[in-house]
């Protein structure tokens, strides 16, 4: 597996369009420099265009992947989001407008040594974690920058840290990344990934550079590849798709999906 460009060749993590307030609420992913797109899959916005009428609830689904956000008005408030196993809802103020740079599976410990575990399934300052980070966040970014100046911005900083990064190209996590990604999760831990490393090995791998187990991230990436694959609820019912999936029945699909979406995928796909 050539690492680490490979990840974003066969892993596209996929957030669901705003809906809830589509006309006052704007969510869009915009690329970082072609030299850091190994590492971060995008940089992402989400604003108001006006102020709301009630406070909105903003639901992330499990990705695989770690984020650090921040309040453009206020970016002294920076945030790091770890590896989730199930859906966040945040509910936000009437008016934000929010930054975030969303790092391909296993990028975020890379870049900064951080363990994964420690920010699974939570967020946290991001000062208590990378304070260097923090503060060039505090100290560079304000409300009236345009989304190119937030780029170019952003591209300077990741640009300059990476160049100073020893990457670790350990074969055993990344060639059991590899059969996860391509095929798409659907595997079996015991029998698939049996690569000449211990169970207790991988498992450390795993959870150092993801946040959590190779059985729960191939859970997401098989999630993942649902999403991406847009199925309508009639197609869902009459294809069958959740046992193409690894899926013992039905209600074992609606179950974990429900887990990591927050809805139901009738709801989700409702068309």
């Amino acid at each position: 597996m050539n690492i680490p460009t490979e990840i974003r060749t066969l892993y596209h993590p996929v957030q669901p369009t705003v809906r809830q307030s589509a006309e006052h609420v704007i969510y869009t992913e915009f690329l970082p420099d072609l030299q850091l797109q190994p590492f971060i899959y995008c940089y992402w916005q989400l604003k108001t265009t006006q102020p709301l009428s009630a406070q909105f609830n903003y639901r992330v689904v499990a990705d695989g992947c770690i984020d650090i956000y921040f309040e453009l008005d206020n970016p002294k408030e920076n945030y790091v989001m770890g590896f989730c196993k199930k859906f966040t809802e945040f509910p936000l103020d009437h008016t934000f407008n929010y930054v975030g740079v969303r790092f391909l599976p296993t990028m975020f410990p890379q870049l900064f040594g951080i363990n994964a575990m420690e920010l699974s399934n939570r967020y946290e300052h991001l000062h208590s974690v990378v304070p260097l980070l923090s503060d060039f966040i505090a100290g560079n970014f304000n409300e009236f920058q345009s989304q190119e100046e937030i780029k170019m911005v952003l591209d300077q900083c990741f640009l300059d840290h990476v160049a100073q990064i020893t990457f670790d190209h350990d074969k055993r996590l990344y060639g059991a990344m590899e059969i996860i990604l391509k095929n798409f999760g659907v595997i079996d831990i015991e029998k698939d990934l049996n690569n000449g490393v211990s169970t207790r090995q991988l498992r450390r791998l795993f959870e150092f550079y993801i946040g959590d187990t190779a059985k729960t991230f191939s859970k997401v990436v098989r999630f993942q590849n649902i999403l991406k694959a847009k199925p309508s609820s009639q197609s869902l019912r009459q294809n069958k798709l959740f046992f193409d999936v690894g899926y013992y029945d039905q209600s074992h699909f609606i179950k974990e999906f429900k887990n990591f979406y927050g809805v139901t995928p009738s709801k989700a796909f409702g068309r």
